[in-house]
């Protein structure tokens, strides 16, 4: 069982940044191969945004060059950086991590809410 918490999520200008943090814990967190953060906006779907793995990082092309997702595995703890923030990374983060390499997501948190303002 791994649990996730979630926080640095607010109100910010566009253009703006922030930076998210998400600290696992639980029975088998040291069994997890895989950190992702995903978002869902209003009326739409969740989508994957960043994930970190020690064998890639992948980023939802909407973010690449924007977004940067890092770990720090002796902390348990993976981050997003947003950058250059637009009113549409409008939404709900959630922090999400497997304990496999066939998925992005078996553990989630609870979210944490950005909204970005033009």
């Amino acid at each position: 069982q791994v649990d996730l918490v979630e926080s640095g999520g607010g109100l910010v200008q566009t253009g703006g940044s922030l930076k998210l943090s998400c600290i696992a814990g639980g029975r088998t967190v040291v069994n997890i191969k895989r950190f992702a953060w995903y978002r869902q906006a209003p009326g739409k779907q969740r989508e994957l945004v960043a994930g970190v793995s020690n064998r890639e990082t992948d980023y939802h092309d909407s973010v690449k060059g924007r977004f940067t997702i890092s770990r720090n595995s002796a902390l348990n703890t993976v981050y997003l950086q947003m950058d250059d923030l637009k009113p549409e990374d409008t939404a709900v983060y959630y922090c999400a991590a497997s304990e496999n390499f066939s998925s992005w997501s078996t553990y989630w948190g609870q979210g944490t809410q950005v909204t970005v303002s033009s």
